[in-house]
């Protein structure tokens, strides 16, 4: 397996991709780049009323993150690593729930031009848990512009992030079930996901941990 460079973490609303990413960065000395969605002036108008404002929300997330997406390309001199809390993929898994399908066909004719020019991940982190757990996560980290967000909406999304990366060849991936582990809280959790990261990985490779018994 070729050295890595980029790594890139991604999962549903709620699971905790930035957290393991930060993380990350700490513990491997890596260049940190995190999604800015909070920046989105469209995101909570969005969640109150998805129909009205998905279109610009969409395409303010695309042309933001296209952006950033390009400043991967330059040189770090003092990081021999980078990781991100997201991929460029992401931003089709999100169109394809909330566009209808006239704007999905604009949306798609203004990504094509835009993801050729994006780099791809040297692996791939995907971070699973079940909708109930995604729920409670976001219930309890309390961000003003999620209290919208319904159930069945985090359901749709999760099953279209499970689908996306069931197929997903492009780079070696990393499935992660999170559903009984706790990387934040957890030393032991964060240990055993650490020692995984640290071999070599082709393909897709699945890591479904059990709580251990105390």
């Amino acid at each position: 397996m070729k050295h890595l460079y980029y790594i890139a973490i991604e999962g549903a609303i709620g699971v905790g991709k930035t957290s393991f990413a930060k993380i990350l960065s700490e513990r491997m000395s890596a260049r940190l780049v995190t999604e800015k969605f909070e920046e989105n002036p469209f995101l909570e108008d969005f969640y109150v009323d998805p129909e009205r404002y998905a279109f610009q929300t969409q395409l303010y997330f695309v042309l933001s993150r296209y952006r950033q997406q390009l400043e991967l390309k330059q040189v770090d001199l003092f990081h021999s690593l980078l990781i991100s809390d997201y991929m460029f993929d992401k931003d089709k898994l999100f169109a394809h729930l909330n566009l209808n399908e006239k704007e999905l066909v604009l949306y798609n004719l203004i990504a094509r031009l835009l993801e050729k020019e994006i780099p791809k991940p040297d692996l791939v982190v995907f971070l699973q848990a079940s909708t109930d757990r995604l729920m409670a996560n976001i219930k309890k980290r309390g961000r003003s512009y999620e209290r919208e967000i319904s159930r069945e909406y985090i359901e749709s999304l999760n099953q279209i992030y499970n689908e996306h990366f069931f197929r997903y060849k492009a780079s070696p991936l990393l499935i992660i079930n999170t559903n009984e582990i706790d990387f934040v809280q957890n030393e032991d959790d964060l240990n055993d996901l650490l020692s995984l990261l640290k071999k070599p990985i082709s393909g897709t490779v699945y890591y479904n941990p059990e709580r251990k018994a105390i």
